[in-house]
This record gives structure tokens, C-alpha cells and sequence, in this order.
């Protein structure tokens, strides 16, 4: 298990973690959560010895395996699959071993060399590598093609399936889902939910948390607080305690002001100088309970469009792609569709169907390559790009770029109503003259939607809005989405917001757009047919791996090794289920007793022949049997719900 003691740890002059003690047990899911700037990747890398800590105890099992997403762009010209097969380092170190054998020419360390190849399931790795790719979106084509040739984020892609490709016993997952579309996160999600070590993950998807954890460790305040359930559960019993240390607050603060009265009333007097020194005395020892901000850390709203045009764009027979010097490259055609006022549409496709192509052809980004686009007279399009730098100027404050816009919509804006509308973006102080090209991806997309909210837009297009946002701000997009009059067209791989903004989806696919006849739960079974199906075709078409031994032997080794696997899987849950069935077993008993002795205060109560005081005790008593019941079957439903999640 992970065990954190009285962890102190600085970064420069910062206290990330002070005093925190946490104990984490092995194949716990965790999602590390906290505001942006709290450390969770600096407590990363203390788990990864990177960083250590200035005082206290990190402990971890000295034999585990590590993984982790490699956070640079890697530069090779090794093929795509060779490169995601060296992140099993067991395989490397058994390849290294059998070459330098057969390099001595000793048979009995080529013999053991072999054997640890096959330990380390080096026959079906290659198809395991590929498996990994066509899962996080890659083509079939794409599996031999050098890792240099790949844009910025497909190599994050190659790195997270390397961190995948380990044996870990310890994997972390620093914002996984930043570069997935959603058929390679539905596909992530699936793969993670088999994983059988201990993993810590940073997102701030809150569908992906939930579906892969189930402890969520919360980082506020440099102190780390470790709640039982996903996230939506860890929000739910968050609040629950915000509210009860608001109510502390508040009643300390009462007591404080009465405290501070008497002092002041009575400290000149001589009869009572005793009493208000001893008050005084105990206004320094009391605790000072910091003041809870129950109110989000940022909110905002779209403002009314001045109108509504229905329909507000009609699309017929249009074509959209791109058109170079001498061709033109067509991505989606004969693209028939209306959009009419009030609609929320989800615009759904798997990576490299057109679904950015699409949003840039509305949003006159790109112009058509065929057929025609009418837009609703008064139509007011605020586009939020994929890559916010399509629309910011990197040399350019936030000030400046809402002094341009203001001339193009609202001339008559002043610099310090600019400089106001800004600060509701939390752009204060000197950010609203920092330039943009030194700021944040968070804060790059905060300043995109307040130039978006500026325009007054009726039609929204927006295109991955949530790929550098925390979670605070993800609900606040949210909110504002579902109280805007106009219409929305979001391409999204946040399930949440889709879910929470979209009514109705359209499907990018081999080259055309449909409506999908479906939710987004059947999307994702969806998904997952196909990438079963790419999983399948890749494994039927792989060619053989070379190796010393015969096919027939390599199947039968890997017969024996999955046999040992399962066995050793199935002894780790039993291990895992046993606390809890005895934890459940003493609850049933328990509970048996309390019914025992809830029937004996019934008779006796219905019997008539107890005293006033014999009846106020029983009724208390049938009161703490009812309580302690209600809290024991609570704890028996949880119980339960994980015994039948380990047997799952």
C-alpha cells in the first residue's frame, strides 16, 4: 500500500502538502482532485521520486512497478508499435538479456534467457501494442509508421499507450484524457476499469472519474482528505461538510462577538477584570475555523441575442474540406441539414471524420467546397476553436483583444468597463495587460468565452471547449450553456456537458452526417463495437513474431501463463473480499441482536404495565435502535455493492 506520514512538502516558497497523512491500499482506483495550482502533479512526482519531501514519511512497496505518461514529445523515427513495446520493461529487459546470451553463445543462459521472454509474454506482445493503438484511435496503417511523423497530439496519444504497455503495479495518469476524442476515451475507460493494480488519476471529466474510481483523495488547503466513492459521491458528502463547517464558522463567530462584548464592556472595571481576562484568555485558545466559500469560484452567463433567427442556417448540398494550390481535399459531402432556433445539438464522429471541418465551415472559418450555406438574416456566430491560439493573439493582452472586439460590436464600450467585463473572467490586476501567449490553457479558454459572452452571439459553435478547464469552471460552462436562449452546436469529448446541454446528436461518419437515433450511452456501445471489431481485424491480420520456440509451444505458454494469471487474479480478490465479508458478517449480527431487543421493548411497551419513567426510557432506547439500524444498513448496502464489485 502507499502510506503518506506527516508529509511536509515546499515547491520554492510554496507548502503543497503540510503535515498530510494518507494510506492508499493496493488496486484502489484514486482520482486525485483539487483547484489547479493545489500540487497534485508535484505529488506526483514525489510518488515517482522526482521530488521529496521535506519532512515526513512517503512509503511505498519497494518491488512495484511504476507507470506514468511521459510528459515530453518524443523524437524518433521508430515505428509506432516499437515504440509503445518498450514501455514494457520486463520485455525489454528480457529482449536485452536473450541477445546478450546468444551473443556468449551459452546454451543454459540462452535456455533461461527464452523462458524469461516467455514470462514476460514477449509472443503476443506486438498484437497487444497494436491493440493498444487501434484503441486510443490510431488507423491500421498507422502501426508501422514512424513516431516523427505524428502530430503533437497523437504522440501524447503513443506515450499514454506506452505508460499502458508496463505491467505496473502503481500507474499515474496526469490528465489522460486531454488529447482523446470521445470513441478513444469510451475505449480508455473500458481498459482501465480491467487494469488489476493501484492507479492514481488527474481529470477533470467528471464522467471519467466516475466510472474508473472509486476513492477519490481530495488536495485543498495543502492538506489531503481521502473520501470513499467516485466523484460525484466525493461532491456530494463534500458539500455535506461544507455546510456543517460553515455552521461551525458561524456559531464560533457568534461566540467569538459575545466574548469580544464582554471583554469590552467589563475589562475597565475592577469587580469584573477577573472574568474578562479569563475570556480573553479564551478568545486566544480558541480555534479559528477558516471562513468556507460555499459559492463557486466562477461563474457567468450569456447575455440575450438581440435576436433569433428561425431557421437559423440551411445547409444544402455542401461540402466542406480544404482547398490547397491545385486540389481540393473533401472530408464530408452532400451535407443536408437545418438548424433551427433553440436547438442543442451534439455533434458526435469518430477522430478524423470532419467533425472540426464541419464547425469551420459554419463558422466561415473555411469556405465551402460545394453547394450552399444560408444563414438566417440577423445570425450572430460565436466560435470557440479546438486551438484557442485560431482566434487569440499571442503578443496581445486580454485587454487588447477586448478593445479590438469592442470597436467591431459595441463601440461606445469604455477601457475600464473592458477592464470590469475582464475582471468577471478573473482576468485582474495585471493579467488584463499580461500577453496571451504566456498564459495558461485554462486562462486562454476563460478569455475565449468572455470575448464569446462580449459578441452576444444567437448561434454557438463550439469546438473541444473544455480541454484546458477545471472542473469549477466545466459546470460553469455548463450552467450557462443550459440558460442561453440561442442555439448550440458542440463537439465535445466531456460526456457531462454533452449530456447536460445536448438534446439531440448528429454523426460524422464515412464522409456524410446523419442523425444518430440514439443517446449517448448508445453511442458509447457503439464505439465499442467498432474498436472490438478494429481490435479483431488487426489481431487476424498480425504477423508471427519470430522467436526461438514453435507456434504450437508459444500458444501452449500462453495457455499456462493466462491459467496463472486468472488464478493469482481470482486469490487477490479473494484477499480483498474477506475484510469486508467479515465486516458484513458482524453486521448481521449485530443487526439480529438489535431485532432481538426491539421486539422485547415493543412487547413490554404494548404490555400497559410500565411506569411514566419506564415508558420515556424505552421510547428513548427504541429511538438509538432505530438510528443505529439505519446507519448499519447503510454500511450493509455499501458493503455489499463492493463484495459484488470485487466478484465482478
Amino acid at each position: 500500500m502507499i502510506n503518506l506520514k506527516n508529509l511536509t512538502l515546499r515547491r520554492g516558497a510554496k507548502v503543497v502538502l503540510q503535515d498530510a497523512s494518507v494510506t492508499l491500499h493496493a488496486g484502489e482506483k484514486v482520482s486525485l482532485v483539487g483547484r489547479n495550482g493545489a500540487g497534485k502533479s508535484s505529488l506526483f512526482a514525489l510518488l515517482t521520486g522526482k521530488l521529496h519531501p521535506d519532512s515526513g514519511d512517503a512509503e511505498l512497496p519497494p518491488r512495484w512497478r511504476l507507470a506514468e505518461v511521459a510528459q515530453n514529445m518524443p523524437e524518433t523515427d521508430e515505428a509506432a508499435t516499437e515504440f509503445v513495446l518498450q514501455g514494457d520493461t520486463p520485455l525489454m529487459e528480457a529482449r536485452e538479456a536473450l541477445a546478450a546470451a546468444e551473443a556468449t553463445g551459452d546454451g543454459h543462459a540462452i535456455a533461461e534467457a527464452h523462458q524469461r521472454f516467455e514470462e514476460a509474454a514477449g509472443f503476443d506482445a506486438p498484437a497487444r501494442a497494436q491493440a493498444l493503438l487501434l484503441g486510443l484511435g490510431f488507423k491500421p496503417d498507422q502501426l508501422d509508421q514512424p513516431v516523427n511523423s505524428f502530430s503533437g497530439g497523437w504522440r501524447m496519444r503513443l506515450q499514454l499507450a506506452r505508460a499502458l504497455m508496463c505491467p505496473a503495479d502503481l500507474l499515474l495518469l496526469d490528465e489522460p484524457t486531454n488529447h482523446l476524442d470521445l470513441d478513444a476515451l469510451v475505449w480508455l475507460e473500458s481498459w482501465l476499469k480491467r487494469f488489476e493494480g493501484t492507479m492514481l488519476v488527474i481529470s477533470h471529466d467528471r464522467e471519467f472519474l466516475d466510472a474508473i474510481t472509486r476513492v477519490t483523495l481530495h488536495l485543498d488547503n495543502a492538506q489531503l482528505t481521502r473520501y470513499s466513492g467516485n466523484y460525484s459521491a466525493f461532491e456530494a458528502m463534500r458539500a455535506e461538510r461544507l455546510m456543517q463547517q460553515q455552521s461551525a464558522f458561524e456559531r464560533q463567530q457568534d461566540r467569538i462577538q459575545q466574548l469580544t462584548r464582554f471583554i469590552d464592556r467589563f475589562k475597565a472595571k475592577a469587580t469584573k477584570a477577573k472574568q474578562a481576562q479569563s475570556r480573553v484568555k479564551a478568545l486566544e485558545r480558541m480555534e479559528k475555523l477558516a471562513p468556507v466559500l460555499t459559492a463557486a469560484d466562477f461563474s457567468f452567463e450569456f447575455r440575450e441575442p438581440e435576436s433569433l433567427p428561425n431557421p437559423m442556417l440551411s445547409l444544402k448540398d455542401v461540402s466542406c474540406g480544404y482547398r490547397g494550390e491545385a486540389s481540393e481535399t473533401v472530408i464530408v459531402r452532400n451535407v443536408h441539414r437545418s438548424v433551427l432556433a433553440g436547438q442543442r445539438i451534439g455533434i458526435l464522429g469518430a477522430n478524423g471524420q470532419g467533425k472540426s471541418t464541419l464547425v469551420k465551415t459554419i463558422a466561415r472559418a473555411l469556405p465551402p467546397l460545394g453547394g450552399q450555406i444560408t444563414e438566417g438574416k440577423g445570425l450572430a456566430i460565436g466560435y470557440f476553436a479546438q486551438q484557442e491560439m485560431d482566434v487569440l493573439r499571442p503578443d496581445d493582452s486580454p485587454l487588447d483583444h477586448m478593445i479590438r472586439l469592442a470597436k467591431e460590436v459595441s463601440p461606445q464600450a469604455r477601457e475600464q468597463e473592458l477592464r470590469d467585463f475582464l475582471g468577471s473572467f478573473r482576468f485582474v490586476a495585471e493579467m488584463a495587460y499580461q500577453p496571451v501567449g504566456t498564459m495558461s490553457g485554462g486562462e486562454k479558454a476563460r478569455l475565449v468565452l468572455a470575448m464569446l459572452v462580449w459578441q452576444r452571439p444567437n448561434l454557438l459553435l463550439l469546438d473541444e471547449p473544455t480541454n484546458h478547464l477545471d472542473l469549477a469552471t466545466r459546470e460553469a460552462l455548463s450552467l450557462a450553456l443550459n440558460e442561453f436562449d440561442g442555439s448550440v452546436m458542440l463537439v465535445s469529448h466531456d460526456r457531462a456537458l454533452l449530456r447536460e446541454v445536448c438534446d439531440e446528436f448528429w454523426l460524422v461518419s464515412r464522409g456524410g452526417i446523419a442523425p444518430f437515433d440514439g443517446d449517448l450511452d448508445d453511442y458509447q456501445r457503439w464505439l465499442l463495437d467498432q474498436a472490438k471489431q478494429q481490435r479483431e481485424a488487426a489481431s487476424a491480420s498480425a504477423p508471427a513474431t519470430a522467436s526461438p520456440n514453435t507456434s504450437a509451444e508459444a500458444g501452449g505458454a500462453n495457455r499456462r501463463d493466462e491459467r496463472k494469471a486468472q488464478a493469482q487474479a481470482r486469490q487477490r480478490l479473494a484477499e480483498q473480499a474477506k475484510p469486508l465479508k467479515k465486516e458484513l458478517a458482524g453486521i448481521d449480527q449485530r443487526l439480529a441482536a438489535l431485532g432481538t431487543e426491539k421486539a422485547g421493548l415493543e412487547e413490554a411497551l404494548a404490555g400497559g404495565s410500565l411506569t411514566p419513567a419506564q415508558l420515556a426510557e424505552h421510547g428513548r432506547r427504541l429511538k438509538a435502535i432505530g438510528d443505529e439500524v439505519e446507519t448499519l444498513e447503510e454500511r450493509w448496502l455499501e458493503l455489499s455493492e463492493q463484495i459484488e464489485q470485487l466478484g465482478a
